[in-house]
């Protein structure tokens, strides 16, 4: 089977009527760097939060649960919520949606900068998922239908993944400065000075695009989704601390069914929200699980390398994020690269490189970490940011060229909800492991109170926190057990992460070895 065959039941349903491209190639690519506001904001924002976390644990102590529910609640409530939105964004316009959600987030950002509670923080996060769920599907959808030469759209998706480690790029800079001269709230400003640009700009050079046979509003569908995801990464979190207990147990089978009813709903429907036939094609699931788990690797390294440079060895925020910025320019890099590296390799080889890369550099961890090399940890840092800027520009193209231009809200929010669920796995999985081997190696001083324990032995964050209210022989002893249980978790947590990292390449190598011809093939049907 192919890649254009599997897209041959949706051309059957709804014609193939793309929306007509910019006049000229300069508004076409004027209309990218417009997209590519909402793109650098989100990832910048990722970036910038992880650097603030120490600051966050300092002015709302949460717990550790809550901490990572502070970093993970917007990209699960993102995930959960892309599909819905770039189905409605195809039927409603995906520029309005794009404009709409751009408002929605410059006025939660704002609110969010000054919030007094780790649980109101939590809530404003998810309300910025939702508004970041009309974000991401519109920009790669518009895409999609702007730019419909092949040539011109493999370099305008590699800008477009470039734009998440370009965001990411920037995020310690501005961050780091905006933290060392400011409250931790500050890093949430930073959306409306990017976003006033975005909503005026947008009104001028983006041009409306839409399925022009919409499949009907879906509500049923979208409450699936979110039964499916929010569960299943709750059962992640939980299940580190707790274990298998019941509560768990539950939430695992409440996820697993409300995803089996989904896919079936949709197989029912004569115009799903989502086309799961598109999975039974190996180059096309091949190419999300690659995007997934190389999303995986990258965030839940900058979960705990940030924690490292500023908790461990001791550096300001800012310092912290220069040291990083050579590997996330190595990502920028490669995305823009491995346009030209395809046409001599086939796009599984690349794939699989670019994941056995993620693997290497997690292998180096496991030769600094312990040690707590800071040099170790940003080598395997720009060796990460090499493999995840290859593989994630190459199975985005993939990804779009298997459908049809009217369906590319449809199949961008499957990407994106690939990039988002590795984004919300990579925090939970390797964020929750971390803090299990945390909170099961550190050794607590006497000296501490019942409540000072309990927040040391929770994170990294609290144990600092706690040293300062110490003196200085039982803080020196504190933060010399804590820091080294948070690297001996970093070295646990990298041992899995090059393991799995192994045998995405392997299935890269076997579902995408057909990609090169089959998507070839979709595009010229288009």
């Amino acid at each position: 089977m192919t890649v254009s065959n599997a897209a041959e039941p949706v051309r059957a349903i709804r014609p193939a009527a793309p929306a007509s491209p910019l006049p000229t190639a300069t508004r076409r690519w004027a209309a990218l760097a417009v997209l590519m506001l909402p793109v650098l904001l989100v990832s910048l924002d990722n970036t910038v939060l992880a650097f603030a976390l120490p600051e966050i644990s300092a002015a709302l102590a949460p717990s550790g649960a809550q901490l990572l529910w502070v970093v993970d609640i917007y990209s699960l409530v993102l995930a959960g919520l892309l599909v819905p939105m770039g189905s409605l964004g195809d039927r409603f316009g995906r520029k309005r949606l794009l404009l709409l959600g751009s408002l929605g987030f410059a006025v939660v950002s704002a609110a969010a900068a000054f919030v007094p509670t780790a649980e109101a923080l939590i809530t404003a996060r998810a309300a910025l998922g939702f508004f970041g769920a009309m974000l991401m599907p519109a920009t790669l959808s518009l895409i999609r239908n702007i730019f419909t030469d092949r040539a011109e759209r493999r370099m305008a998706i590699a800008v477009w993944a470039a734009g998440f480690s370009g965001g990411a790029a920037l995020g310690p800079i501005v961050g780091g400065f905006l933290l060392e001269h400011f409250w931790w709230g500050s890093i949430f400003l930073m959306a409306v000075p990017v976003l006033v640009p975005l909503l005026v700009l947008g009104l001028w050079l983006l041009p409306e695009s839409r399925d022009p046979h919409p499949g009907p509003v879906d509500p049923v569908s979208i409450v699936l989704v979110m039964l499916t995801m929010t569960p299943l990464v709750w059962a992640i979190k939980e299940g580190s601390q707790y274990g298998l207990v019941p509560p768990v147990l539950v939430a695992v089978a409440v996820g697993a069914v409300a995803g089996v009813l989904f896919v079936r709903r949709q197989l029912r429907r004569t115009t799903p929200m989502l086309d799961v036939r598109l999975f039974a094609v190996p180059q096309f699931t091949g190419a999300v699980a690659a995007n997934l788990l190389s999303v995986f690797s990258l965030v839940g390294f900058l979960y705990f390398i940030s924690q490292h440079l500023q908790l461990v060895s001791g550096r300001g925020p800012m310092e912290a994020g220069m040291l990083l910025l050579p590997g996330l320019v190595v990502t920028v890099i490669a995305g823009l690269l491995v346009g030209r590296l395809v046409r001599v390799m086939r796009p599984s080889h690349v794939v699989a490189a670019g994941l056995l890369l993620n693997a290497v550099g997690y292998g180096v961890v496991l030769l600094s970490g312990q040690a707590g090399s800071d040099l170790g940890l940003l080598i395997a840092f720009a060796v990460i940011g090499a493999g995840v800027g290859a593989a994630e520009t190459l199975t985005n193209d993939v990804i779009l060229a298997a459908v049809p231009p009217q369906k590319a809200g449809a199949a961008s929010a499957i990407s994106e909800t690939a990039y988002e669920t590795g984004a919300v796995l990579g925090t939970a999985v390797l964020g929750s492991i971390l803090n299990a081997a945390y909170r099961a190696h550190v050794d607590l001083p006497d000296a501490l109170t019942a409540s000072q324990a309990g927040v040391a032995g929770e994170t990294l964050g609290g144990a600092a926190e706690v040293a300062r209210a110490q003196t200085a022989e039982v803080a020196s002893q504190l933060m010399e057990s804590a820091k080294h249980a948070f690297d001996s978790g970093v070295v646990l947590t990298s041992a899995i992460a090059a393991v799995l990292m192994v045998a995405a390449a392997v299935m890269s190598l076997v579902t995408l070895r057909n990609a090169t011809a089959d998507a070839d093939s979709a595009d010229a049907g288009h």
